[in-house]
């Protein structure tokens, strides 16, 4: 080398580059030196299925979408892929190359060197083929454990980041008002406080392991009418404020949630992708929100078609960016040229089209996409020989023992035991009859959204890629010395009749009949359960109360086992059945979790996230309603539940005892501590979860009977008791006044410390002193407890 070559500068880096500079600095240069169309590239996705052959990802043609030209694209550059690994089935080591190659090619085609933000949907685990199976959120939120969501969602972030995704589709954060909306199996329950912390909880575990979060779907989704799917919204300001927005608040405050997905429905005439008081008025300038509004898959194209707020693809485009959407989503139909074309014409304003790509190029930044050392590879492919695909496979394991252990953990936590008249645990039955539609089938503990439902349904010859025992293999291994009868006597919902006889036989000849009902999870109608599997009634699916009631009439005891995505009316069995087990979709571990409750090995400690209804019909209802929404004698229909929220059973027995109250009164921007005893008197180790209700008798707007504010669960070994506080901020007690603005009213309050919405609880008469106070989302969401050991 030559002293003029070593005395050569560095050739200088472009100021987008250098990760010395703050990143508003770095993102305004990269701005000023754009074209519009590579402003509005970085704007939109493509759907993008990674190769099982090592290259690239081969553009997914859905049939609500045009054809994609990656070649006429990717010189301007591109925002987002879409689905690398949620689309088809693919070996993950080969689809992280194929993915590694893929992000090469755009960086190498577009003039700044940006690669793509690459997305998957993670609502119970990472779909992808051969990824962990998790418990869908209904049973996160039976857990009433949000360390170990958080733990769950952990493990999910570091395999998704492993092979090069930055941002996972969960949670979701709609709060169940209908259980006859097919999506209940997606959401967390019908509390705002349980869907709030564990959706939190959720999100700091995914974020923790370099993986955006983003918070669905904002909002009001799950309030449509009838629970239809994608129906009319008629929500009341209140009901929005109250009980829909709370876990997006937590979520944002709390969370520090760095993606926002709008919902599909339209609220009182006006669709969630075109409301700019909620995308922008509230969400950024009121909650201070900084992340990435993306677009539900096509909704912004709803606009035109489905809302008919919009003229055509630019006038939808223009009113979503002037809402607040960033990022359209899954490919480009209105984005793009469409998009170009209106702020050409003058039609759009290019500052709408500025304001989202500063938003969309910080988080790229902090992603680290920016940088002048980015590389493509990710961690899951380091060393590996990026030449040999076929070399690469099985070397990445996203099913890992680790992963497993986790799944059963939560899993057995979510388990529900409803009623048992002692008949469980079972005590060596040496013959059993296993009857229903879900006995035998692998696949009943998965939901909708994952990889073998969502997407392996399509590819029938390929192999489930995690191993799913059926309750028939895991109760013979529970139970070795027991004859097993296996009898189907039903489909899930093909109203077939002809087996119950048979099954009712087996029952009859048995010391215990195991009756496993439920769901079969799927996607617009191709399952009971399910986006778009929405149900007319609570009445479980095709024949399979008639199947229940044909083993009741046996004689024989009937353990009635639910594996469901919603819950369902069980008419006679809620008072004949000698035990109810309830799960929802509880995952790859959760027949495993199902016989260890059977057999004793499980303790159950799972409370309900939703209501159990007594009537099929008495819909829409939850917990959460005023004195008019409950039984009374005007009305013929009861809506009174067969089992109501936070309900669950175990197999030890507790005692509360020696409620203590700091200090009767405070003043409305105060707080108040309780405390009592909770003992285990029973003599095995359980776990009880002590859940605190809030009664305001008197308000100036029509209030709940009680509402969740807080709770904990509490593990105890046999006779072990431990002393649990609680602080109670007058926050809790916040509502939306008449005026529209959240106060806390000065007045009596009960605050009663309970093992389920309708247990009575311990209860203590509080007062709130002081002027009326106006409070906003920087309030305290909910109560914290603390536990010390008792003696």
């Amino acid at each position: 080398m030559t002293a003029d070559l070593a005395a050569e500068p560095a050739p200088e880096l472009p100021l987008w580059n250098d990760p010395a500079l703050p990143v508003s600095t770095r993102v305004d240069a990269l701005v000023a030196a754009m074209t519009l169309q590579e402003k509005t590239a970085q704007l939109y996705g493509v759907w993008a299925g990674a190769s099982d052959e090592g290259g690239e990802v081969a553009p997914h043609q859905h049939d609500m979408e045009e054809a994609i030209d990656l070649d006429a694209l990717l010189p301007n550059g591109l925002g987002q892929l879409t689905r690398p690994f949620g689309t088809v089935p693919v070996d993950p080591a080969v689809g992280a190359l194929s993915l590694a190659r893929t992000q090469a090619r755009i960086a190498a085609a577009n003039r700044f060197g940006i690669p793509a933000v690459a997305h998957d949907e993670c609502l119970a685990g990472f779909a992808a083929w051969g990824a962990t199976a998790y418990p869908v959120p209904l049973s996160w939120g039976a857990t009433f454990d949000p360390d170990a969501v958080r733990r769950m969602a952990a493990a999910i972030g570091r395999d998704m980041r492993s092979v090069g995704v930055h941002q996972g589709l969960a949670p979701v954060l709609d709060v169940v008002r209908d259980a006859r909306w097919g999506r209940v199996e997606e959401t967390i329950g019908e509390d705002p406080v349980l869907v709030g912390t564990l959706g939190t909880a959720y999100v700091r575990g995914l974020q923790s392991a370099g993986v955006l979060a983003t918070l669905k779907h904002f909002v009001g989704y799950s309030a449509s009418r009838a629970g239809r799917n994608l129906a009319p919204v008629p929500m009341g300001v209140r009901e929005r404020a109250d009980v829909l927005l709370p876990p997006f608040e937590m979520a944002v405050r709390e969370g520090g949630a760095h993606s926002v997905m709008h919902a599909y429905t339209d609220t009182d005439g006006v669709p969630a992708a075109a409301d700019e008081q909620l995308l922008t008025g509230l969400l950024r300038d009121t909650w201070g929100f900084g992340g990435t509004v993306v677009a539900d898959y096509f909704a912004v194209a709803f606009l035109k078609t489905l809302h008919g707020v919009a003229a055509d693809w630019a006038d939808a485009a223009g009113t979503a960016l002037a809402a607040g959407v960033d990022v359209e989503l899954p490919n480009v139909r209105t984005f793009g040229a469409p998009l170009v074309r209106a702020v050409t014409e003058g039609r759009v304003p290019e500052a709408f089209v500025d304001r989202a790509l500063r938003r969309v190029l910080r988080q790229k930044a902090a992603l680290g996409l920016l940088d002048p050392g980015w590389s493509p590879v990710p961690s899951a492919l380091d060393g590996a020989d990026h030449d040999d695909p076929d070399a690469l496979r099985g070397t990445v394991d996203l099913d890992r023992p680790g992963n497993r252990r986790l799944a059963r953990e939560i899993a057995e936590k979510a388990v529900v035991l409803l009623g048992n008249d002692g008949t469980l645990p079972l005590d060596r039955p040496r013959r059993i009859a296993l009857v229903g539609p879900n006995a035998a089938e692998p696949t009943a503990v998965l939901g909708c959204y994952s990889f073998p439902q969502h997407i392996g349904v399509r590819h029938p010859g390929t192999p489930l890629g995690i191993d799913l025992p059926t309750l028939r293999d895991t109760l013979a291994a529970e139970f070795p010395d027991a004859e097993i009868t296996v009898a189907r006597g039903t489909g899930v919902d093909d109203g077939d009749l002809s087996g119950i006889p048979e099954a009712a036989r087996a029952a009859d000849g048995a010391d215990v009949a195991v009756a496993v009902l439920g769901d079969r999870a799927g996607l617009f109608g191709r399952g009971t359960s399910g986006e778009g599997c929405d149900a007319e009634t609570l009445v479980l699916p095709g024949a399979q109360q008639q199947l229940l009631d044909a083993l009741l009439d046996t004689g024989t005891p009937v353990v009635t086992v639910l594996l469901a995505g919603r819950p369902y009316a069980l008419g006679r069995a809620v008072a004949e059945s000698a035990a109810i087990v309830q799960t929802f979709f509880p995952g790859e571990e959760g027949t495993h979790a199902i016989a260890g409750v059977l057999s004793g090995r499980v303790n159950p400690s799972g409370r309900l996230p939703v209501s159990v209804p007594r009537s099929p019909g008495a819909q829409p209802s939850t917990y959460l309603g005023a004195r008019l929404a409950h039984a009374s004698g005007v009305s013929s229909v009861d809506p009174t539940p067969a089992f109501p929220f936070g309900h669950g059973l175990s197999y030890t027995r507790f005692a509360w005892a020696d409620l203590d109250v700091d200090a009767p009164q405070a003043p409305t921007d105060g707080e108040f501590t309780l405390a009592l005893t909770v003992r285990n008197t029973g003599g095995r180790a359980g776990s009880e979860v002590v859940q605190l209700y809030l009664h305001d008798p008197v308000a100036s707007v029509v209030q709940p009977v009680r509402r969740l504010v807080g709770y904990t669960r509490v593990e105890l070994a046999p006779g072990e008791a431990r002393r649990v506080r609680v602080t109670v901020p007058a926050d809790v007690a916040s509502f939306t006044g008449r005026d529209g603005r959240r106060v806390v009213e000065p007045g009596d309050l009960e605050l009663r410390l309970a093992a389920s919405s309708a247990d009575p609880g311990l209860t203590a008469g509080v007062t709130l002193t002081g002027a009326v106070r106006q409070v906003d989302h920087t309030r305290r969401f909910h109560a914290t407890f603390e536990q010390h050991a008792q003696g």
